[in-house]
């Protein structure tokens, strides 16, 4: 069994996320994508977040469509920073006999560095960079980078900021999220 750990705070789960993880989840022939929102990241402003609980919804919504993902709630249940170390240990408890993947975009990638016990992380999974158009693995002025696996995935211009941006002036989010996505926001009230 192959399984990638796709973390994030999902705030909001867009379909740049879906594609991009199912284009590495096909190359990589994973198994099984675990998509585990964070809890409290440890690189995110407070207040621009919207609550645990709606992200996770938000995430099994968006995801329910595909049966090769799936979604952790180890980080929420967990509570606190959440740091990827104490996940990847946490999830290699909970599935012993197979082989774990870290799948991170090239922006995670290139503060890798300053993740706690990258080192860690490293010698207990394989590290999937999601390659993004102008990245270029020598920007990664790491000694990482050598031990990171680069998968291409298509260039898709969507992002949490412009949804949440859009949702606050009462703009269109149609086809940015899915459609029951889309639907939990505006009846949730997020973003505003």
């Amino acid at each position: 069994m192959k399984i990638g750990i796709f973390g994030g705070t999902f705030n909001p789960p867009h379909v740049g996320h879906l594609i991009a993880i199912e284009s590495v989840r096909d190359q990589e022939r994973l198994t099984t994508v675990l998509f585990v929102p964070s809890a409290t990241p440890p690189n995110k402003q407070e207040g621009t977040i919207a609550p645990a609980a709606d992200r996770l919804r938000m995430t099994q919504l968006a995801i329910e469509a595909n049966p090769n993902f799936q979604v952790s709630d180890i980080e929420i249940q967990r509570t606190g920073i959440s740091f990827t170390v104490d996940t990847v240990n946490a999830l290699q408890s909970l599935y012993p006999e197979a082989s774990i993947s870290l799948v991170i975009g090239s922006d995670n990638f290139l503060e890798f560095h300053t993740w706690k016990s990258p080192k860690e992380i490293l010698a207990r999974v394989e590290l999937i960079v999601m390659s993004r158009p102008g990245f270029d693995m020598r920007q990664a002025q790491s000694e990482y980078a050598r031990l990171a696996k680069v998968v291409n995935v298509p260039p898709i211009g969507v992002s949490g900021t412009d949804i949440r941006r859009r949702v606050k002036l009462n703009r269109s989010i149609r086809y940015l999220v899915p459609k029951a996505v889309e639907d939990f926001i505006h009846h949730s009230d997020l973003y505003r």
